[in-house]
C-alpha cells in the first residue's frame, strides 16, 4: 500500500486565555485535540462539524499557517510541523490553500494577472512570456476571461472572485489543496460551478483536497471520505457513502438528520440536539458530546471514548459502538 500524502497524527492546537495585569494564562482554549487522519494522493478528505469545533484551526494548522501545540504533520513521508520559516519554504509551493471569503483573501491593490503569477515567480525561475502564458492558462482554466487579466478584485462577483483564489492557488502546481469553506458565501447556482470545477481540476491533475465545510450536501458531491468533527476532535471518519448510508455516532445521525431531501414527498426523522455546544475552554469530561447526546450514559460522563474501527474503513468515537478492532492499531487511518 503506497504512503499517503499527507499525515495527520495526534494533532493539538491550544490557544491561551491570558487575563490579569500580569498577562497570565488563565485557561486554555481547546480548538484541535488529539487529530489523526491521512489524505491519499488524489483523494479528497471532507471535514464537517458546526462552526466553531475547530474545522478551519485544523486546517490552518496542517498548512503552519498556526503553530501545533502537539502532535506531528508528515509530508510524504517527511515531517513538516516542526519547520521554521525558511525550511518550510520548500514545502509551500505543494501546499496551498483556498479561502472561505475570496474578497479578504486576495489583495485588492493588486491586479488579477499580477495575483496569479505572484506565486509563479516565488517559486520558479521563469519570467516574462512564460509567466503571461501560465496566467492566461490557468485563467482559461478556472473559467475566466483573458480580458479581465488587468481588473482588480474589486471589479469581479464573488464567484469569479473565487475563481481567482483557485486559479492562484493552482499557479505553483501544488499538490494539497485545503479548502476552507471555499463555497459558503456563494450562491446556490455559483457553488455547484465552483464545485464541480474543483472536481474536473482534481480529474485534470490529480490533486488532493482537504475539504472544510459544514453543508453536507457539497461534501457528499465532492469527497471520497469524510471526517466528523466536534468540540475539537474527530468523532467518526468513513468512506462517503457508508457516513451517509450508515452513520455510527449519534452527532453524525443528529447531522444528517437535518440535511434538505430533494424529494418533497420523503420524510426523516429530524434530530433535535438539546443544548448548546459546550465551550472549548472547558469542554466537558467523558464524551465530549454527551451533553447533547439521547443516547448517552453513566460512562459516556466519565470516560471519553477512543475513535475506533467499528466496521472495516469505519472509524467511531462513541461507547455504543463495538470496536472491531483494538484501538491501539488505529491511530494513523
Amino acid at each position: 500500500m503506497p504512503a499517503p500524502l499527507l499525515e495527520v497524527a495526534h494533532l493539538t492546537k491550544h490557544y491561551p486565555v491570558r487575563a490579569g495585569w500580569l498577562d497570565r494564562e488563565g485557561a486554555r482554549v481547546h480548538a484541535v485535540d488529539d487529530v489523526s487522519f491521512t489524505i491519499a494522493d488524489g483523494e479528497t478528505l471532507g471535514l464537517v462539524g458546526e462552526s466553531g469545533c475547530g474545522k478551519s484551526t485544523l486546517g490552518k494548522t496542517v498548512l503552519k499557517l498556526v503553530e501545533p501545540t502537539a502532535g506531528t504533520v508528515q509530508w510524504r513521508g517527511e515531517r513538516i510541523d516542526h519547520l521554521d520559516a525558511r525550511a518550510m519554504r520548500r514545502y509551500r509551493r505543494e501546499l496551498q490553500a483556498v479561502f472561505q471569503d475570496p474578497y479578504a483573501s486576495l489583495n485588492p491593490r493588486m491586479r488579477a494577472d499580477d495575483i496569479v503569477a505572484e506565486p509563479i515567480r516565488n517559486f520558479e525561475a521563469v519570467q516574462g512570456p512564460e509567466v503571461r502564458a501560465r496566467v492566461e492558462w490557468l485563467f482559461e482554466r478556472v473559467g475566466l476571461r483573458a480580458d479581465q487579466l488587468l481588473k482588480y478584485p474589486y471589479e469581479f462577483s464573488g464567484g469569479q472572485r473565487q475563481r481567482l483564489g483557485i486559479a492562484r492557488a493552482l499557479a505553483p502546481r501544488p499538490r494539497l489543496i485545503v479548502c476552507d469553506e471555499p463555497v459558503s458565501a456563494l450562491d446556490v447556482s455559483v457553488q455547484a460551478q465552483v464545485i464541480n470545477l474543483l472536481v474536473d481540476l482534481q480529474q485534470e491533475l490529480g490533486l488532493s483536497y482537504l475539504f472544510v465545510a459544514h453543508d453536507l450536501a457539497v461534501v457528499e458531491h465532492i469527497s471520497h471520505r469524510v471526517a466528523v468533527m466536534y468540540l475539537g476532535r474527530i468523532v467518526e471518519l468513513a468512506g462517503t457513502r457508508r457516513i451517509f448510508d450508515d452513520p455510527q455516532h449519534p452527532y453524525t445521525e443528529a447531522l444528517l438528520s437535518a440535511v434538505p431531501m430533494p424529494d418533497p414527498l420523503a420524510q426523516r426523522k429530524r434530530i433535535i440536539l438539546a443544548g448548546d455546544v459546550p465551550s472549548p475552554i472547558s469542554p466537558p469530561t467523558g464524551c465530549r458530546f454527551h451533553t447533547r447526546c439521547p443516547y448517552a450514559f453513566e460512562r459516556c460522563r466519565v470516560e471519553e471514548p477512543r475513535l475506533a474501527e467499528v466496521a472495516p474503513g469505519h472509524f467511531a468515537a462513541c461507547h455504543l459502538r463495538e470496536p472491531a478492532v483494538s484501538p491501539a492499531s488505529v491511530v494513523h487511518h
